[in-house]
This record gives C-alpha cells, structure tokens and sequence, in this order.
C-alpha cells in the first residue's frame, strides 16, 4: 500500500515523549523518538547500520544515541559521529532523521523530504486553545485496521444508530440525508436531526428537558485527521452559523498509520460547556471511549474479511459519498506525490 509521505502524522501525545528512547512505528518504518536537552524532540530511523540493531535498545550520551550492540553512535541529524576501534567514518554510517513537531498535545512526525517539512501544515482547532473552550485529552486507540477505513467511519454519520445506540444516537436519525462536499482543506459530510430526543451523552448533562435539534459536521483534512463538531439545542433555536451558541463538542481523531492493517486513533475532546467539570470531563471520555471501541470491534471485523476474501469489491451506497470523496483525494495526492518522485529520480 502506498502512503502519502510529505505530510505530518500524529506520532504520539507530547506528554511521552521523555529523555528515554522510545520505538515507534509509522507508515510501515520504525522510528526512534526522545527528547534533547533542549526540550524538542528528535526522531532517528530505528535501525544501526551495521547489524540492524534497533537504536532504541541503545543508550543516550547527551542528545546522542549510542548503538547497543557495537557502540556506533549517532547524534540528533543520524550522522555516524564515532565508531570504537576505527579513527575513519564511513559515508555510509548514518541513519534517516525526521522532521518533529508538536501541537494540539501531540507529537508530530515528517514522513517525507525532510526539507518540504513546514509546520503552517500542521492541523490545528483554534478552540483547544481558547480559554472558553476545554480541551480533555483522551487515548491512543490500537485498531488492527487500515487507517482508510477508519477515516470512512470517521466520515460517516449513518453508521451511529446502528453501532452507538448507548451514547451517540437515537432511534429518529437512521433515514435522515448525509450530505457531503469536497472543500479547499479536505471533506465534509453534515446532517441535522431536527425536533428529536438528544443523544444519550447530551441528555445527561441535563440541559434538555424535551426534545433538540442537532447537528454533526464531520471533517477530514490529509492525511489522516478527523474533527467532528457535534452538538444541540433547543428546538428551533440554532442555525449553522449559530450552533456554538448551543451545547457543542469537538471530537478529535488523529491517525497513526502503522503499516497496510494497523493504524492508532488518538483522540481528545473539545467543549464549551461547564469547562470547570472534572466530573463531566471522565464522564464525556468514558462515554466516547465506549464508542470508539465499538467502531473498532467494526473495523476489525471488516479488515479481517478483506484479508479473508481479497478479490471482493465493495458495493457502494449513497451514504458513502463523503468517504468515496475522501479516497479519490488521497489516490490523487498519493499518485501527485509518487509521479512528482519518479520525475525527479528520472531526470537525476
């Protein structure tokens, strides 16, 4: 499977990275993360040159790592600085190093030329820094499923009556319209559910005491990131230019694509309602961290019936328009990357 390179991915969230030397996979690579002395974070191909030992079962010297199978050590650009036994450094004697960033309470890695990294790339919600707002950071969700079709769940209003019954639905929104558009940043996929019971995680916070109207607006942005601002408010009272005046949540997904069939969903949420709860805040995570788990018994499910049964084609609905959208961008921007590559190797 191919992947879009020049991008930021979600490696992992900031508060792991530490002085330790930590392996992480990512678009199929391994990579070895820490944090210099200095306080930002470096990322070396995990593998010594000489014997593939893993570097990450190494040691640090400084804001150097020390290979643990020969003592080759390499500094924070992968370049061999030393080699016991031997005054000359081969030119081969180096490792790839990644671009890093950090926002949003995550770390972020570079998968492609590291000089086509710019962090105005980066995904951003001006809410999770507003201090009106709460940003409740939640998990990294491991699903043994490919990264798309997470982003097709992610991108797919219908599915919620059937799979989140207990938190994110009711029974009145299964034949509602899904509409979708492609727009500058990615896709969209809306619908409202209007004059109807708010959804168990709305109704327990008490503000309804009769029915609401609702909306869920589900974004994606390449190349593997999901905002889902849903919320509610009193019958009639909200608009799509007004809906923050009612109650509204930002669900938060950003993707590690491990490799083909793996991928790791870390989320947070973002509301702007009592702000100052740590009760509403567990009770908010518990309830999205139930269904997450509830799409991933899905996913799981779907990605071993593909490997079961791989020359079988999907058919397609008319629900799927947004994620069909979503993957005749991503071939675009994969086949964009990979021609712009072998032009670029061809002329060399």
């Amino acid at each position: 499977m191919s992947f879009l390179r020049n991008a930021w991915y979600p490696l992992c969230w900031s508060a792991e990275v530490g002085e330790g030397l930590a392996s992480h996979r990512v678009l199929g690579e391994r990579v070895v993360v820490y944090r210099r002395t200095d306080g930002t974070i470096a990322a070396l191909e995990d593998c010594c040159p000489h014997k593939f030992l893993p570097l990450s079962m190494g040691r640090r010297h400084g804001d150097r790592i020390e290979c643990g199978y020969h003592g080759m050590t390499f500094d924070c650009t992968g370049r061999c600085t030393s080699i016991p036994g031997q005054e000359v450094i081969p030119a081969t004697a180096a490792v790839r190093s990644y671009p890093m960033a950090e926002r949003l309470g995550l770390a972020w890695i570079w998968m492609g030329a590291a000089e086509k990294a710019d962090e105005s790339l980066l995904v951003d919600l001006p809410q999770y820094h507003d201090p009106a707002w709460k940003a409740v950071h939640g998990a990294s969700l491991y699903n043994a499923a490919n990264y798309l079709n997470l982003i097709d769940n992610l991108l797919d209003p219908s599915h919620v009556t059937f799979v989140h019954g207990s938190t994110l639905a009711t029974p009145g929104g299964r034949d509602v319209p899904v509409q979708s558009e492609k727009t500058d940043a990615g896709v969209t996929v809306w619908r409202w559910i209007l004059d109807s019971p708010p959804i168990p995680v709305f109704a327990k916070t008490g503000h309804f005491k009769g029915n609401a109207d609702r909306w869920h607006y589900y974004m994606f942005t390449p190349p593997s990131n999901c905002i889902i601002d849903f919320g509610s408010g009193e019958p009639g009272a909200l608009t799509e230019e007004t809906r923050s005046q009612g109650l509204q949540i930002y669900a938060c997904h950003f993707i590690t694509p491990v490799d083909d069939e793996n991928c790791i969903d870390h989320w947070l949420h973002v509301r702007n309602f009592r702000i100052d709860d740590p009760v509403l805040d567990a009770q908010l995570n518990a309830d999205l961290a139930g269904a997450f788990n509830e799409d991933k018994a899905i996913l799981e499910a779907i990605q071993e019936q593909e490997r079961r049964y791989p020359e079988r084609r999907q058919i397609r609905l008319a629900i799927d328009g947004g994620p069909n959208r979503m993957r005749m961008m991503m071939r675009k921007l994969i086949e964009a990357e990979e021609q712009a590559a072998a032009g670029t190797s061809t002329a060399a």
